[in-house]
């Protein structure tokens, strides 16, 4: 992976995994790293980090971005799974600071949000609600049955 801690939110959520000091992170995969969110306003809101600092599939070696497609796949199809969403959202992205691709997962169900569409409509205010926030406990049964769920799988 480039070195891209002085600019790369994403770098810097991998260095901290690779150091022990992310309590967000769940697994290791071979392309990437399975984290939860921050912000549980979606219960079960989860990511899946790109090994490699690319802001593009298509710049990935095509063996590594096809096991990178393939495993995102499977982290998706985990997070279905565990949380039991009535729809689950896929979104690649990677603007902003250092423009690190990375996937979000969203568990959405009927009424999640005051209007239907996608979750960056909400407020940031109610988005990134310290409410939101997962207790220790809640964090470690979210971990819990997503772990469960991949292990299944992988």
């Amino acid at each position: 992976m480039e070195n891209r801690l002085d600019t790369c939110l994403v770098c810097e959520r991998i260095a901290a995994i690779r150091q022990g000091k992310n309590p967000y992170f769940v697994r290791e995969l071979e392309t990437g790293y399975v984290v939860l969110g921050d912000y549980q306003r979606f219960r079960g809101y989860t990511l899946f980090l790109c090994k490699i600092h690319a802001t593009e599939l298509h710049f990935l070696e095509k063996k590594f971005r096809s096991k990178f497609l393939q495993e995102m796949s499977l982290v998706g199809e985990a997070v279905y799974a565990a949380f039991r969403p009535e729809k689950l959202n896929y979104e690649l992205l990677g603007a902003g600071r250092g423009a690190h691709m990375h996937w979000h997962f969203f568990p959405r169900r009927e009424g999640d949000t005051p209007i239907p569409g996608p979750v960056w409509r909400l407020d940031p205010g109610e988005m990134y609600n310290k409410k939101y926030l997962p207790t220790e406990k809640e964090l470690e049964e979210l971990k819990r049955k997503l772990q469960e769920e991949l292990d299944k799988l992988l």
